[in-house]
């Protein structure tokens, strides 16, 4: 058996995209810049080096992220690693590895802002709505 988690923080590249597979499944595609601090060997300084990684999400849940993430959002993702390879037109063989999340914590409020307060949403591991505030019946 292996172990295959994955945990990553970082600000999303792009607007996320929401489609759907034939069978009718949703599938959220979003793409996350993570920084590693590396020192640079010529100025002796420290210097942020961006990765960009990329996530997908599936079912009700991707449908509900879409509705609050956005470029720039700040996220929290856990999840799992999963690697594919395909054949592009021109016959090149093409790979990549991605992250497919199982959990997703904003840290971005609502308004764009950072600090994760409580007026960043929860979205339900069923893949319900906004469950911050008053609605939580606890």
């Amino acid at each position: 058996m292996g172990i295959n988690r994955v945990v990553i923080t970082g600000n999303l590249t792009r607007d996320p995209e929401l489609r759907s597979t034939s069978g009718g499944m949703s599938v959220l595609k979003l793409g996350v810049a993570v920084n590693d601090r590396r020192k640079n060997q010529q100025t002796g300084e420290w210097e942020d080096i961006p990765n960009f990684v990329d996530v997908t999400i599936f079912g009700a849940r991707g449908e509900a992220l879409s509705r609050f993430l956005s470029k720039g959002s700040k996220v929290a993702i856990e999840g799992k690693l999963r690697w594919s390879q395909w054949e592009n037109p021109q016959g090149e063989k093409r790979s990549k590895l991605e992250v497919v999340a199982d959990e997703i914590e904003f840290l971005s409020s609502r308004d764009g802002g950072s600090g994760g307060g409580n007026s960043a949403p929860v979205v339900s591991p069923d893949g319900g709505d906004d469950l911050s505030g008053e609605e939580i019946p606890f």
